[in-house]
C-alpha cells in the first residue's frame, strides 16, 4: 500500500521526539520532509532532508516513529557520511555494511534509552557483539555478509534513486553549528544516555596542536637521552697528559635515535599515514633528530619493512593484515634507540610493562582511538588540523 503521506502523524511523531529528547529539538526540526514512494521506510541525504514511505508512516505506530526519527537525526548528528567518506580504501565499498555498523552504533545508545524501534532492528547484540563501539570498528568485527534498511547518504555517504541532487537544505556549515549546539544542550544536562555524552564530549573537547604537543614530547625525551652523558675511551681525556702512562677517558653525549612504527594494518588509511608521518618527520627535525638517525618500521601483525629514512619520501608502507604493533616495537628496540613513535589509530596490543630504556610515544590518529596504557606518552594527531 502507498497513499498519500500522513503529515499529521508523521510530525506528531516528531514533535513527541523533540519533547521526550529536548536537546535533539534543534536537529529534528532542522530536517526537511520529503514524500517518497520509492525509500524502503526512511531515509536522510547529506542536505538533511528526510525521506519519508507513505506506506511506512500509515503501518508504523507513532512511539515507534519517533524513534526513527531520533535514529534518523542520529545519523546526521554523528556526522556518519563524512566519516564514512574518510574510511579506508576498500572498507566502505559495500555501503549496506556500513549502513549496519552505523545503525549498530546508535541503536544501542537508542535501546539503552529504552526508545521502541522496530522489531527488524540491528543493534550489536543481533551479531554478538559488545555495546559502546564506533561503527569504523563494527565495520571490522560484522560477519561477511549483512543487510539492512537503506538510511540514505546522510548516512553510508552513497546517493540513493529517491534522492533530490539540488544545493538546498542544510549546509555544511549550518550542520556542524547544530551539531555543537546539540553537543552543548547534551552536556548541560544529567539525564542522557552514556552514549550521546560520550559524543557530546568528543565534539566539544578543544582542538589542540598536535605538532606542538608531539614536538614537546619528543624534545622531553631527546633531552632525557642526551643528557645521559657517559665517560668513554673513544677521545681520551687532556688531562691524561699530566698523568703519564694513565689514559684517562673522556665525556661523550649521545646522539638521540629515534624509531618510528607505523601501524599499516587493514584499518589504516595510507593517505593519513603519509601525511602524519611528513609532519612527524618535520617535528623531528625541529626538535634536531635528522641524518640518518630515524628509522621507520611498517607493520601490521608483522614488521613488514624497517628502513633508515632521511626524509618522509624515503619511507616504504607495507601490510594491510591484522594489528599487533608490540611486534614492531620489540623490533625497534632492538637498535636501542632513545625513543620509540608509534604512529596508529590505536586498536592494537602494547606492551604490558613501561620500557627501560626508551621513551614511548603513541601517536594516536582518529578522533575514536582509545587511550594507550598510562605509561605511554600519548598525542592526538590529526593531520586535517591546521
Amino acid at each position: 500500500m502507498s497513499g498519500t503521506l500522513d503529515r499529521t502523524k508523521l510530525l506528531a511523531a516528531r514533535y513527541r521526539a523533540a519533547i521526550d529528547r529536548p536537546y535533539l529539538a534543534t536537529a529534528l526540526f532542522s530536517i526537511t520532509v520529503v514524500e517518497s514512494a520509492r525509500v524502503p521506510t526512511m531515509g536522510v541525504d547529506r542536505r538533511w532532508r528526510c525521506y519519508v514511505s507513505p506506506a511506512f508512516v500509515a503501518r508504523t505506530p507513532v512511539p515507534e516513529l519517533a524513534a526513527v526519527w531520533i535514529h534518523e537525526v542520529a545519523h546526521l548528528l554523528r556526522d556518519h557520511h563524512g566519516r564514512a567518506t574518510r574510511l579506508p580504501p576498500g572498507t566502505g565499498d559495500d555501503h549496506y555494511r556500513v549502513n549496519v555498523a552505523q545503525d549498530c552504533e546508535i541503536n544501542d545508545d537508542l535501546v539503552a534509552d529504552r526508545l521502541p524501534l522496530p522489531a527488524d532492528r540491528v543493534e550489536p547484540r543481533t551479531y554478538g557483539l559488545r555495546a559502546g563501539l564506533v561503527f569504523e570498528k563494527y565495520l571490522q568485527l560484522l560477519p561477511k555478509e549483512v543487510r539492512s534498511v537503506d538510511c540514505g547518504s546522510g548516512a553510508h555517504g552513497v546517493d540513493r534513486p529517491w534522492e533530490h541532487d539540488d544545493p538546498g537544505g542544510v549546509s555544511d556549515v549550518e550542520a556542524e553549528a547544530i551539531r555543537r549546539d546539540t553537543a552543548r544542550q547534551l552536556r548541560s544536562r544529567g539525564d542522557v544516555p552514556g552514549g550521546w555524552r560520550r559524543w557530546a564530549d568528543q565534539l566539544l573537547e578543544s582542538k589542540v596542536d598536535w605538532r606542538r604537543q608531539l614536538a614537546g614530547a619528543v624534545r622531553e625525551a631527546v633531552a632525557w637521552a642526551s643528557g645521559a652523558v657517559d665517560y668513554a675511551y673513544q677521545r681520551p681525556s687532556r688531562r691524561s697528559a699530566a698523568l703519564r702512562g694513565v689514559i684517562l677517558p673522556s665525556l661523550r653525549r649521545p646522539v638521540p635515535r629515534v624509531a618510528i612504527v607505523v601501524d599499516t594494518s587493514g584499518s589504516m588509511g595510507e593517505p593519513e599515514l603519509a601525511a602524519a608521518l611528513a609532519e612527524v618527520a618535520a617535528v623531528l627535525r625541529v626538535v634536531g633528530v635528522g641524518g640518518n638517525r630515524t628509522t621507520v618500521l611498517a607493520c601490521d601483525a608483522a614488521v613488514q619493512v624497517t628502513r633508515s629514512v632521511y626524509s618522509a619520501a624515503d619511507v616504504q608502507l607495507a601490510g594491510g593484515g591484522g594489528t599487533d604493533l608490540r611486534v614492531g616495537v620489540a623490533e625497534a628496540l632492538r637498535s636501542r634507540p632513545h625513543v620509540v613513535i608509534v604512529l596508529t589509530d590505536g586498536f592494537t596490543p602494547w606492551p604490558d610493562a613501561p620500557l627501560e630504556r626508551t621513551r614511548l610515544i603513541a601517536g594516536l590518529i582518529g578522533a575514536q582511538a582509545p587511550e594507550p596504557p598510562g605509561w605511554i606518552t600519548a598525542v592526538r594527531v590529526d593531520p586535517t588540523l591546521q
